[in-house]
């Protein structure tokens, strides 16, 4: 069996499909790539790829399988997933399943055996676009019409499709926030053993309770959320500013997600309400939509960056730092009013990768201080969110 991977520019890979039978209706989404060197179920999981087909660019992919420890959310969100080699073997003590039956269960199709060295190369030179996962039964120039029918990036609100429908509190038994070590034995009283004989380092006990709006939330956010020593209510994407300060809380985290922030006008308007109200965190998604809030506006990226080394240069310090990113677009550093403060940036394109408001308690990185996967040089700023908020929102 065969399967074609179409671009809309005529570009078209012939591999072998796995997961689910792409059908000759195909699978529809931008293509990108990603080149972290592990972490594809974190990358699978992640609603912020809502939306697209995802190409890793390490050449074997699947090697030690899934397991639902992983998962960044409740289920995987990519349209299809593209690999240079799936590994017939998942080989890991923590296994639970291969990708293969993964995708099957999911009904996700992938495809194997493309060059993915050629497609990346190709994608950084003609930009990220629309494509299709199809059937070898469908002609190459109807899978390239197939690609071109599909939505794009540009415009698209996929946030309402990821958030949260009501709100809750994340972790409430201090169980999944949880960090796994290897320490057991008589360590004192800052390591438990679960039934299983699993030791986690305990958790700090909780200093502020905060509210993190879900743009599409990773758990690892989360996770980095309560081991910094906050609780969380997390609530839909559309929750107003009015019902988010009746909750009281110490601080707002606006949260990572998918699509064109452009398209998020309920959201920048919720935001704007809170600017200066409360102590506010924002990163990706949170970070674009803070640049609106302000009064800024956001273009897109010809490739974007995808994966865990992106080099980012703190302005302030001078210091580098390599980061894990998912983002398709960038706040337009010129649109930005004179009371906000390019923080940090791209060192590979300039890009805008960090904001501070001179007059409010308010910060943001277009990067993931959490990774998952990725480095993590940027989790401090989790301890810089806590003090903002201990300090009682002064700067």
């Amino acid at each position: 069996m065969s399967a074609i991977l179409a671009l809309e520019d005529g570009r078209c890979f012939l591999g072998e499909p796995f997961g689910a039978p792409p059908g000759v209706s195909g699978a529809l989404g931008e293509m990108v790539f990603n080149t972290s060197m592990t972490g594809y179920q974190e990358v699978l999981t992640d609603p912020s790829y809502r939306g697209q087909i995802v190409a890793m660019t390490y050449p074997q992919i699947g090697n030690y399988g899934v397991n639902a420890l992983d998962a960044e959310s409740a289920a995987p969100h990519v349209r299809g997933f593209v690999v240079g080699e799936l590994s017939d073997i998942a080989s890991n003590w923590r296994s639970e399943a291969s990708l293969n039956d993964y995708f099957l269960h999911w009904n996700i199709p992938g495809i194997q055996g493309i060059d993915t060295r050629a497609l990346t190369k190709h994608l950084r030179q003609r930009g990220a676009m629309r494509a299709c996962i199809t059937s070898s039964s469908c002609q190459p120039e109807e899978a390239v019409l197939m690609a071109r029918s599909g939505e794009g990036m540009v415009g698209m609100d996929f946030v309402r499709e990821v958030t949260t429908p009501r709100p809750y509190q994340w972790d409430p038994g201090d169980k999944q926030s949880r960090v796994w070590t290897i320490v057991k034995g008589d360590q004192g009283a800052g390591v438990e053993i679960d039934p299983n004989g699993e030791a986690f380092c305990k958790l700090p006990p909780i200093a502020h309770r905060i509210v993190a709006f879900d743009f599409g939330i990773k758990h690892n956010i989360l996770r980095r959320l309560r081991q910094e020593g906050f609780a969380v209510t997390v609530v839909p994407a559309g929750t107003s500013a009015g019902e988010v300060l009746g909750m009281k809380p110490d601080g707002v985290f606006l949260a990572n997600g998918p699509g064109d922030p452009a398209a998020l006008h309920y959201v920048h308007e919720t935001v704007r309400g809170l600017v200066g109200r409360t102590p506010i965190f924002g990163i990706c998604l949170g970070h674009q939509v803070l640049g609106y809030a302000f009064g800024g506006k956001t273009y897109k990226l010809k490739f974007g960056h995808h994966g865990g080394n992106q080099p980012v240069k703190d302005l302030r310090t001078g210091k580098v730092t390599i980061t894990a990113q998912n983002h398709g677009f960038a706040v337009d550093p010129d649109s930005l009013p004179s009371n906000v403060e390019v923080s940090h940036i791209n060192l590979n394109d300039g890009t805008v990768e960090g904001m501070r408001h001179l007059d409010a308690p308010v910060f943001s990185v277009q990067y993931h201080p959490e990774a998952a996967p990725g480095p993590h040089d940027a989790s401090y700023f989790f301890g810089q969110f806590r003090k903002l908020i201990e300090v009682g929102g002064r700067r």
